[in-house]
């Protein structure tokens, strides 16, 4: 089987429009929640979220191309270029029959049904644009990838929640190994802050209301955590077989040696108490990596910052690694970055990846007084550095019992 390695990476995210922007601020324990200033939030629970600074579609894509894209398909497209240019892979060496694109997104174009919608409701049907259907369509920016490369492999856009940046990368994963394709644009992409999801989320009592200070609201982890901070962005990564990375003199960023899936069956959004499915997914990764438990130096969690999803992935750590749970230090990203849904994988697999080269575990900000059934080593608040990182593994779970886990390793040559 072909070894699986990462050669590209691209971020937009609330810590920046670049991976090394975002990776800069994540590792100083910046937050990026702020007020909400893309809709009026006077009669709003919810007024926070990470919300994409400094995002100029018109001057990215040219102002025909952006308006026929939603906002989630530029966020990807956006990353997806920026993974591509720092692969260094010349389009006109590839054999593109062998390059695919991974990329998925968890509600899709929900803007661009928002307007329309309200177009309907005051101008009449003969209003609304013929191209609402390909602009809101979660697959979209999967295929708006391949148009703009010119892959001619699969290109999939796998839809479980907010596990979809993972389940990419672990799919693509599975595909190359397996000697079917060469390399695979893979990740997740979201823009799902508009007043409706908003609402319903907060309806749902699943966000924090902790709007005097954005950027403390979001406290995996924490005993004070009152829900999650909706975000948005895009995570995309270059994965490739070694021997055409090799082949072609390509930069080696990290290695994916494991993936794990599983589903709950048990609650459209509730995660069980004992985390089981998650586990699951997790010493399934472990199997496909041929590991022990003993062998992973640094978890990336899920770890949403809601009462209940948090003290389940702590269940479910402390089944697969046992004893060893209390020794692995555990990050969690989104206490920065809040919840990018469906792009949370794919931003968090990079987060992984740099740490992993610079030997430096981001924090878990806003960690003041632990949750006493969340009970592990979060990092709190302050980044650690450690010269023993070289395996790590990365969490994402989705509403509807989605579990998915990655594996990945600081690259070694043969």
């Amino acid at each position: 089987m072909e070894r699986v390695v990462i050669t590209g990476m691209g971020v937009i995210s609330p810590l920046g429009n670049d991976t090394q922007t975002f990776w800069s601020r994540l590792s100083r324990g910046e937050s990026g929640i702020s007020p909400i200033d893309t809709f009026d939030t006077l009669k709003h629970k919810v007024k926070i979220a990470g919300t994409v600074k400094e995002f100029d579609p018109n001057e990215r894509f040219g102002a025909k191309e952006a308006r026929r894209m939603d906002r989630f398909c530029q966020f990807a497209l956006a990353a997806a270029e920026q993974a591509v240019s720092s692969s260094g892979l010349d389009l006109n060496q590839v054999n593109r029959e062998r390059m695919g694109v991974y990329v998925g997104s968890g509600i899709g174009g929900i803007q661009t049904l928002m307007n329309q919608s309200e177009t309907l409701a005051s101008r009449g049907p003969e209003r609304i644009s013929p191209t609402l259907v390909p602009m809101m369509i979660p697959n979209m920016a999967a295929a708006m990838i391949s148009i703009r490369y010119g892959t001619l492999g699969p290109t999939l856009a796998p839809v479980t929640a907010c596990s979809i940046g993972n389940t990419a990368i672990g799919e693509a994963f599975y595909h190359i190994q397996a000697g079917r394709s060469d390399v695979i644009i893979a990740g997740g992409t979201e823009a799902a802050l508009t007043g409706i999801s908003v609402a319903s989320f907060a309806n749902a009592t699943a966000l924090s209301t902790r709007e005097g200070d954005p950027a403390r609201a979001s406290r995996p982890f924490d005993a004070d955590r009152d829900g999650f901070v909706m975000a948005e962005g895009a995570g995309i990564l270059i994965l490739e077989s070694l021997t055409h990375a090799k082949r072609r003199g390509a930069p080696i960023l990290g290695e994916v040696i494991g993936y794990g899936a599983s589903s709950d069956a048990y609650h459209m959004v509730a995660t069980p108490a004992d985390g089981e499915g998650a586990a699951r997914a997790m010493r399934a990764a472990l199997a496909e990596a041929r590991l022990s438990p003993a062998d992973i130096d640094v978890i990336s969690a899920h770890a949403t910052s809601t009462v209940i999803g948090d003290r389940s992935e702590t269940a479910a750590i402390k089944q697969v690694f046992g004893e060893h749970a209390y020794r692995i230090p555990v990050t969690a990203n989104k206490s920065m970055t809040g919840h990018m849904l469906g792009a949370s994988g794919g931003i968090e697999a990079i987060a992984l990846v740099k740490s992993l080269q610079e030997g430096v575990i981001p924090p878990t900000i806003n960690l003041e007084t632990l949750d006493p059934e969340c009970d592990l080593d979060y990092v709190p608040n302050r980044a650690r550095s450690s010269d023993r990182l070289r395996i790590g593994i990365s969490n994402s779970f989705g509403f509807g019992g989605h579990n998915s886990a990655i594996i990945i390793r600081k690259y070694e040559s043969e």
